[in-house]
């Protein structure tokens, strides 16, 4: 715990869920934790400050790293957790709806990252992990808006690994699967419905309501980020829980007719 104690971690979408399970971890690992939410209420994570940050506001972000130095003088980790979710078909969805879940869930983690960017250039070290998804990785019919800004990040991350190694900073993915409390609360729905993807979207719905309290706990996920935000030599990719782990081992293995079909059957998507 002493080796992390005057390390300073900044936590996204700290109030609920993930956020709040990973803000707790990383205080009792020994972090100055500053945790953020668009409006801080409620009961915030265990000796964690909350700040308000609106990710895609830029002066809200800058506002945030500013005060966070002002107070301890560095960023050592950012956590880039803040994000909505989206399921339904993707034709139901107007073009500015999708731009406003991409400006939360990828140029959101972008604002955040160039803002602590240049204190960790300044400290020649830092850490930033961002919170991704299995849906990464793999297709996610009926949540495809929401797995692109998953796969445009998971590419903006490993790029931008390799540009700021030379910093001492490094970047790593989180990759949970299904999360309770994470992807079913805090979500849009389209703006564009269609009749014909009624019975689809409902059962995407029901999917959803039956596997979500089956999932892995928050706290499992916030284990993971303490690991990578830890790590000696952080890798590039940390999936967290079992069912993640089974289904990043069996995109990169398995044919891509077996994948599809596999696919299709657990998410019980006609043949």
């Amino acid at each position: 715990m002493n080796r992390h104690l005057k390390k300073t971690a900044i936590v996204t979408g700290a109030s609920t869920g993930i956020g709040h399970a990973t803000a707790e971890a990383l205080a009792s690992a020994g972090f100055t934790v500053f945790g953020t939410s668009r409006r801080p209420n409620g009961t915030a994570p265990d000796r964690v400050s909350m700040l308000p940050c609106d990710v895609t506001d830029e002066e809200s972000v800058t506002s945030l790293v500013a005060t966070v130095l002002g107070q301890v003088g560095r960023i050592d980790l950012l956590v880039n957790n803040a994000g909505l979710g989206l399921v339904g078909g993707a034709e139901e969805s107007s073009i500015d709806q999708v731009m406003a879940l991409f400006d939360v869930n990828l140029f959101g983690a972008m604002r955040v990252t160039n803002a602590v960017l240049p204190a960790m250039r300044r400290q020649a070290d830092g850490r930033i992990l961002n919170m991704s998804s299995v849906l990464g990785l793999i297709p996610g019919p009926y949540s495809a808006h929401y797995s692109a800004t998953k796969h445009a990040l998971e590419g903006y991350s490993e790029s931008l690994d390799h540009e700021v190694r030379a910093f001492g900073i490094r970047v790593s993915l989180i990759e949970p699967a299904f999360t309770r409390g994470a992807f079913d609360q805090n979500g849009l729905k389209p703006d564009a419905t269609l009749d014909e993807y009624d019975r689809a979207r409902a059962d995407a719905h029901a999917l959803l309501a039956d596997v979500m309290p089956k999932g892995d706990l928050p706290e499992g996920v916030a284990d993971t980020v303490v690991q990578a935000a830890t790590a000696a030599s952080p890798r590039r990719r940390y999936t967290s829980g079992k069912l993640a782990w089974q289904i990043s081992l069996l995109r990169r293995l398995a044919p891509a007719g077996i994948f599809d079909k596999s696919l299709r059957k657990q998410l019980r998507l006609p043949a």
